[in-house]
């Protein structure tokens, strides 16, 4: 019987040969009564955590014959698969035993790199027909997708390699990294990870240091600002949105955000329009507004005139 999968953390740090002076923080993962496995997370010289990854050796089981999978997958410090290479000397195979190509290669990063894929809803007796490497038109009725679509996504030959390999990068291992990581939590993470070009690692941050009502950390404030103003509109507006009246409320906020304003797209333009419907505007910020009005478009004029208007 499956046990629940636990973690022990090795005392032991090494260095990694490959990084310099990086570090390597090992953890026995017991997934079952028969599956332990180390995951790895490298650290940079200062102790700051970088990257999980782990040296795999799997069998791949076909019908009539299994054969050993060397292969290193990488993953961020959310478990968000990224990548993986193959130690030296070793390659992947085909169930007729003929090396993937470098297109094969590239094929199943593209593969591993889809987190919703099809291989989450199908059992691998699912895809291949008995005794043979062919998927099956059973497929269609199980996973309600055409044959066309599922060829799409797997490696002529290799239909039980990329289904294997696809569930390790997606598997139990994934929330325990999210686990090992919040014992990694501290200031310099939280700065860095709002920081990040991750936006994943921006919103897991957001999470860390703003309140259900909206209200931020102090020492966390200017990292929210330049969220707020930066490239990536998405978690700009989600941000903008979480944060609470007050946040807004100051003159100096709010002249920090009518520059956010003036060179903001569009569609955080009215975001913010939005915001400010619920925020007391300071005399300043009013006559602002009141000057862009003959500028303003039809739904910027109407937003306008309510936060002026409330």
């Amino acid at each position: 019987m499956k046990r629940a999968a636990i973690i022990l953390i090795l005392s032991m740090i090494c260095h990694f040969s490959t990084k310099g002076s990086d570090q390597i923080r090992e953890f026995i993962i017991v997934e079952s009564d028969t599956l332990t496995y180390t995951l790895k997370l490298v650290l940079d010289d200062s102790g700051q955590p970088q990257y999980f990854f782990r040296n795999i050796f799997t069998p791949v089981c076909y019908t009539n014959e299994c054969k050993p999978v060397h292969i290193n997958f990488y993953w961020d410090l959310l478990g968000n698969y990224e990548r993986f290479d193959l130690p030296e000397g070793k390659v992947l195979t085909k169930v007729d035993h003929d090396e993937f190509k470098q297109e094969d290669y590239e094929k199943l990063q593209e593969i591993l790199a889809q987190p919703n894929s099809i291989f989450a809803d199908l059992q691998m007796e699912d895809l291949i027909t008995k005794g043979t490497d062919n998927l099956t038109d059973s497929v269609d009725a199980k996973a309600g997708a055409t044959l066309k679509t599922i060829k799409n996504q797997v490696i002529d030959g290799a239909v039980y390699t990329c289904y294997t390999l696809w569930h390790i990068a997606y598997g139990t291992v994934v929330p325990e990294m999210k686990k090992i990581i919040e014992n990694y939590k501290n200031d310099i993470l939280l700065h860095r990870f709002l920081a990040s070009n991750n936006y994943q690692y921006q919103y897991w941050a957001i999470e860390k240091v703003m309140d259900k009502k909206g209200n931020v950390q102090k020492a966390y404030e200017a990292d929210l600002e330049n969220i707020i103003e930066g490239r990536n509109i998405f978690i700009a507006k989600n941000a903008l949105q979480r944060v609470s009246s007050d946040f807004l409320s100051s003159q100096k906020r709010q002249e920090w955000l009518w520059k956010t304003y003036q060179k903001s797209p569009y569609a955080l333009q009215i975001a913010i329009l939005k915001k400010l419907k619920s925020v007391h505007v300071t005399t300043t910020l009013a006559s602002n507004l009141k000057s862009s009005l003959e500028k303003s478009n039809e739904e910027q004029t109407s937003l306008i005139q309510q936060i002026l208007n409330p």
